[in-house]
């Protein structure tokens, strides 16, 4: 196995953040050995730690992600977990786990036993020795982080949250527009996006008069404008 050794002065090595490339990374696996980002290169993917294997909170979350690991596929994104266990520990793990949860785990986990990918990226708890902090990456697919979210021990993630920020991510690329809150389920605009601001003031002049015919936007303020999708 290939690893960074772990960060020594954070000036130099920084954690990697939103529109970072991804550092590069040879890591195993409980599926074999992967090369980040470059083996997941023209896909999303989500890299999530946890804090340790055979934990309930972990187990549980575990389970949601692979139960909704095929709607992860449909928007060409892969899986892949973390945690400082070793390998045969991560093996031991999700046999348990599909034979006493009927849930058979079919996404890779990363053995970071020696804690060096848990500290390149920042996954490491305070003040909690080498368990990992639950942390999610989502990368795109130029291996970009293009999301970081932490939550603390204590407390499971929400899968819908993630698979909702991938979605909306995927929409702005696309359409080149942002994603309100909550969307695309927000209280008082539904699922339509937002256009970006004007950049200039000739721009915020003319942005009435492009969109005020348009049916399928709302136009509050030429720096608020909502579409359909």
């Amino acid at each position: 196995m290939t690893q960074r050794e772990p960060a020594t002065d954070d000036a130099t090595v920084p954690t990697p953040g939103i529109g970072d490339q991804f550092p590069a990374l040879t890591v195993e696996t409980s599926m074999g050995e992967r090369t980040l980002p470059d083996d997941y290169e023209g896909q999303w993917l989500v890299l999530f730690s946890h804090p340790g294997d055979f934990t309930p909170v972990c187990t549980s979350e575990f389970v949601a992600f692979e139960q909704r690991r095929e709607e992860f596929e449909e928007l060409n994104a892969e899986l892949l977990g973390l945690s400082v266990d070793r390998v045969h520990s991560h093996i031991k793990w999700t046999e348990w786990i599909r034979d006493n949860l009927d849930v058979d785990i079919q996404f890779p986990i990363v053995a970071d036993d020696q804690g060096a990918v848990a500290e390149r990226l920042g996954m490491l708890h305070p003040g909690a020795g080498t368990a990992t902090v639950r942390s999610v990456f989502v990368l795109d697919p130029d291996g970009v982080v293009r999301l970081r979210l932490t939550y603390p021990m204590e407390i499971g993630r929400n899968i819908d949250e993630v698979l909702r920020s991938l979605r909306a991510l995927q929409t702005s690329d696309a359409d080149g527009v942002a994603a309100p809150a909550d969307w695309p389920n927000n209280e008082t605009f539904g699922d339509r996006v937002l256009l970006s601001p004007p950049g200039t003031e000739a721009d915020a002049e003319a942005r009435k008069a492009e969109v005020a015919d348009r049916e399928d936007t709302d136009y509050y303020d030429w720096w608020f404008v909502t579409r359909e999708q």
